[in-house]
């Protein structure tokens, strides 16, 4: 059964979603990023994804504050990510709350700083961040594009104990166009034992269901959510 992930995106310490990536094309909603997180928690999710946009683009985490308040305010398990480019960073995102991190750019840009991390924390506490532009990856908020491929991204960090990556197609991310499965599949393909947490497009129930069906053991969802185009009693028939 796929693993259902609600996100919220901050800026400015409000709940936003971004289209492919671009600062300059943003909703903002409503309601508090503590009001959203404990919408989802009466809805019945477990899990959520929290990324920092400011910090991703600062290099630094921003929003830390807003991390403290939905851990105090609810019992979901957090991931937070976004801006994580020092110990520091690492630090204050476990002390304000986070259950986990998701590191993206300094995973392409230091990797030795990620191993010694990996070794602190442990693996389990560490999700890799893996942002697809034009087929390498793209760092400090989708902003950069490096040099680093997907598969051979990704195996250093398998072969470091890491087994959890989301994987973001930022083509489709914040258009509701459905999500890039045959990229998750192929990933999949290379590396069986994954748990791939598929991120971008996704539109619907239907694109839920669709990559479930496709055997991909998670999914990140914000925009389709905020926009009303997800039933979520639907999604959570039947699950415990």
């Amino acid at each position: 059964m796929i693993e259902l992930i609600p996100a919220i995106d901050i800026i400015d310490g409000k709940c936003v979603r971004l289209a492919k990536g671009d600062y300059d094309k943003k909703t903002e909603y409503g309601k508090t990023p503590v009001e959203i997180a404990q919408t989802f928690e009466k809805c019945g999710f477990r899990r959520l994804h929290v990324v920092d946009l400011d910090g991703a683009k600062a290099k630094h985490i921003v929003n830390e504050n807003v991390l403290r308040a939905i851990a105090d305010h609810t019992n979901l398990t957090i991931d937070f990510g976004g801006g994580i480019k020092s110990d520091d960073d690492i630090r204050k995102a476990f002390e304000y709350g986070a259950t986990m991190v998701t590191i993206g750019s300094i995973a392409v840009t230091n990797p030795e700083v990620v191993y010694k991390w990996i070794d602190r924390y442990g693996a389990e506490k560490i999700i890799i961040g893996a942002d697809v532009k034009d087929g390498v990856i793209a760092i400090n908020g989708w902003q950069e594009k490096s040099h680093e491929e997907l598969f051979p991204f990704i195996k250093k960090y398998t072969e470091r104990g890491i087994d959890k990556v989301l994987c973001t197609d930022i083509s489709r991310d914040g258009m509701m166009e459905g999500p890039a499965i045959d990229l998750y599949v192929r990933v999949l393909q290379e590396f069986p034992h994954l748990h791939l947490i598929a991120s971008g497009g996704v539109s619907s129930n239907g694109d839920i269901h669709q990559l479930e069906k496709a055997g991909i053991p998670a999914v990140v969802f914000g925009k389709a959510y905020y926009e009303g185009r997800i039933n979520v009693e639907q999604l959570l028939l039947n699950r415990e």
